[in-house]
């Protein structure tokens, strides 16, 4: 088989890549060659994994494997269809189900991800007559979910109450619908979404209030629960996103509240209309990881444990964890902050060589000057696999004048 050269039409992405060579910051897919664990091998090195969102370590459970065969041996590997036509299964319905007895709410709807969950329920719901006032660290799916609905967007300050009000009261007469949503977790500097003063306003204004709960959703709250539950505001967040790719350990989104958001987005959520549903496999998983959520809660007592030691020991060594000119964290999401794009990406790889997978991150994803590697604990790392490192993020750290 013959390769088609690259036509001249798209030389110009080849002119962008090699910018990004240029400042340091172009990089290459790792590949995972063993499971998702604790300790794995990436590129053939094997590696202590600082990077994953396996929060619980899901993804390697046994109740959770049996799940996926079982439903593979009795349903076959995929639906047929989208779920509007052909593609709704019993388990579909049960996963559902049992997701909004869970988030105490009336209704669920699951999506293929939680990037799809997030942009197709914010496109969906508004248009562009409305206006969305949104935290400027929230997640890309949120904004792109803004763009799509062309709404007008108000941004506030990063977990700044007043600001958000400022932005409702400056639109109260306005017509159109407020849509006021933030991240549970903010996903780049692990701190906490600021609820009951973001509730108290959206009440106070009439504003549909919206929480992407991607990762707090088995971390946080009473089995896991995630935010709403972690500060009590249950019946005061209008809707609710949470991910089955992170603790749940599979893939997929989901979107919680009213039995009529719920039939809505059935009709009107375009990602939920024009894709697939889960193979049954998946949704047996997802289904196994609310059971283990319930049942298990020494995982996320394991989790938590973990972290503090994790984060202590990385201030101890003397590693800017947020806190200073950045947002301090608050749950397993702990970046260190090198603030040089090409530095930052050029320890991730110094790390890697010496046996921890730790990624960097840099612009766009990250502010200019406020690249970091970051790091997330799990609930099945071993005191040995932290130690060992710590040591190696000490070592290596030193050695590029990154700490002292």
């Amino acid at each position: 088989m013959t390769t088609t050269a690259a036509r001249p039409q798209l030389a110009y992405l080849k002119d962008q890549m090699d910018e990004l060579k240029r400042k340091g910051t172009h990089f290459k897919l790792r590949v995972l060659e063993d499971e998702c664990a604790p300790e794995c091998t990436f590129d053939g090195q094997h590696v202590i994994n600082l990077a994953s969102n396996n929060y619980l370590g899901l993804t390697t459970h046994p109740k959770l494997r049996e799940a996926a065969i079982e439903a593979t041996k009795k349903y076959g590997v995929g639906p047929g269809a989208v779920r509007t036509i052909a593609g709704t299964m019993k388990l579909h319905m049960e996963l559902e189900e049992k997701i909004a007895r869970f988030k105490n709410v009336e209704a669920c709807v699951v999506f293929q991800s939680g990037f799809t969950a997030n942009a197709g329920t914010v496109s969906a719901i508004l248009g562009k007559e409305d206006f969305i006032i949104s935290d400027e660290l929230n997640h890309a799916s949120i904004i792109d979910g803004a763009r799509l609905s062309r709404a007008k967007i108000l941004v506030f300050r990063h977990k700044d109450v007043a600001h958000a009000e400022e932005h409702l009261a400056s639109v109260k007469d306005q017509p159109g619908r407020k849509l006021l949503i933030t991240d549970g977790v903010f996903s780049m500097d692990g701190d906490i979404g600021p609820l009951p003063g973001l509730c108290d306003i959206a009440e106070k204004y009439g504003a549909i209030m919206m929480v992407d709960d991607a990762h707090s959703s088995g971390v946080l709250g009473r089995n896991g629960r995630g935010t709403i539950d972690h500060f009590d505001v249950h019946g005061r967040v209008d809707i609710q996103v949470g991910t089955l790719s992170k603790a749940i350990g599979a893939i997929g989104g989901y979107v919680c509240g009213s039995r009529d958001l719920i039939d809505f987005l059935y009709h009107r959520a375009r990602p939920f209309l024009f894709s697939t549903s889960h193979p049954p496999s998946v949704t047996a998983t997802c289904i196994a990881a609310f059971d283990v959520l319930e049942q298990e809660p020494q995982l996320i007592e394991q989790l938590w444990k973990n972290t503090k030691f994790f984060k202590k020991e990385l201030g101890t060594l003397g590693f800017n964890i947020g806190g200073a000119n950045t947002p301090a964290s608050e749950t397993p999401i702990t970046p260190i902050i090198v603030g040089d794009g090409k530095l930052t990406m050029e320890f991730s790889r110094e790390l890697f060589k010496n046996g921890v997978m730790a990624t960097g991150i840099a612009f766009p994803t990250v502010a200019e000057g406020k690249a970091r590697i970051r790091t997330i604990m799990t609930a099945t790392h071993t005191q040995d696999e932290m130690e060992r490192a710590l040591e190696i993020l000490g070592r290596v750290a030193k050695k590029m004048g990154i700490i002292s």
